[in-house]
């Protein structure tokens, strides 16, 4: 009786087991950098957090930088194929979404940083019909906003107002929203593949360039240029996107899961990137000679009033969702900051 019992338990334990097995799921997540990069930190706390509230039911498989190829194409085709149903895509993603180049603006969101954080995943921009549909329409949906630090200019020239950077070759990723922003502001924005470009600053194929601190570290642009100029004009954002065929197949826990993790990582996400930014504009001061520049709040207009313009360019390239979604976030940032935005 007793070897009865044991058999029945230790066949039900199995059945558990089998259960669980056939009930596990794994997500990949293509990331757009490198394994110690800001939106590795990131996905390391998603991956910790989903696993987690899953109780073992879900494993999220990171795949940094390499892992799914170099061309960041690759990766938003294998999302919108749904072979890596959830990543980051930034700014070449507006290949893909046009409307994301909303956020390569010039001084649209506040100085705080934190603050932008918070109104990029707010409700009211992040689930607003506009910037929901911008990716639905392309099978992607937009579960997060990961912003990463300022975009920091350098130069081989001192600039501090818009005389300064005139017809400076400046190499801006391949956004046409960037070119038609940094042409505003007089300059000469050119296209290189990331790759090929510390040789082309070193031998001056390219004079300036436009990178978050950590970038300008990690890939050593500071050893190659002369000045390294905070204008504070508009964070590098990362966009976390889903397929949305996948995302639809979620049950209501999974898809309530992820935004409970995406709610909890606004804070951690912030805490990432300042951290990894401020450690590695130690790195650079301490290693190299590059001198760097604050502009202040009036240099600093001089830029803004020749950035704003740029967001009808915005609106007339991508259309009336993209026009929509940026009232809806000057409306929030508005509201957020008491009419303060950059």
């Amino acid at each position: 009786m007793k070897l009865r019992k044991l058999v029945i338990s230790m066949t039900a334990l199995g059945l558990a087991g089998m259960a669980a097995s056939a009930n596990a799921e794994t997500w990949r997540f293509g990331l757009e950098e490198i394994e110690g990069s800001v939106q590795h930190g990131y996905a390391e706390e998603f991956k910790r957090l989903i696993e987690e509230k899953s109780d073992g039911d879900v494993t999220v498989q990171l795949l940094p930088y390499g892992k799914w190829g170099s061309d960041y194409s690759t990766l938003y085709d294998a999302i919108q194929s749904g072979s890596i149903p959830i990543g980051f895509g930034s700014g070449f993603l507006g290949g893909t979404v046009p409307e994301s180049q909303l956020m390569s603006l010039n001084f649209v969101m506040p100085e705080d940083q934190l603050e932008t954080a918070k109104i990029l995943n707010s409700d009211a921009f992040m689930k607003s019909d506009a910037w929901q549909q911008a990716y639905r329409n392309r099978g992607l949906v937009p579960l997060a906003a990961l912003p990463e630090g300022y975009q920091v200019w350098t130069a081989n020239r001192e600039i501090r107002t818009p005389d300064d950077i005139e017809n400076l070759q400046i190499r801006v990723m391949d956004n046409s929203l960037l070119r038609a922003t940094y042409e505003a502001y007089g300059a000469s924005p050119i296209t290189i593949a990331y790759g090929e470009l510390y040789s082309a600053l070193q031998q001056g194929q390219a004079d300036g360039n436009i990178q978050p601190v950590f970038a300008h570290e990690e890939m050593g642009f500071y050893e190659v240029q002369d000045y390294m100029i905070f204008a504070k004009q508009s964070q590098f954002v990362a966009n976390l996107i889903a397929n949305l065929d996948w995302y639809e197949g979620l049950s209501e826990d999974q898809q309530q899961m992820i935004e409970e993790t995406t709610d909890e990582l606004v804070q951690i996400g912030h805490d990432i990137q300042s951290k990894f930014n401020e450690e590695r504009l130690e790195t650079i001061k301490e290693k190299g000679n590059i001198e760097i520049i604050e502009l202040s709040d009036e240099e600093r207009e001089q830029f803004r009033e020749l950035a704003e313009p740029v967001r009808q360019t915005f609106v007339d390239d991508v259309g009336e969702l993209g026009e929509q979604a940026l009232n809806t976030l000057l409306e929030q940032v508005e509201s957020a900051t008491g009419g303060s935005a950059q």
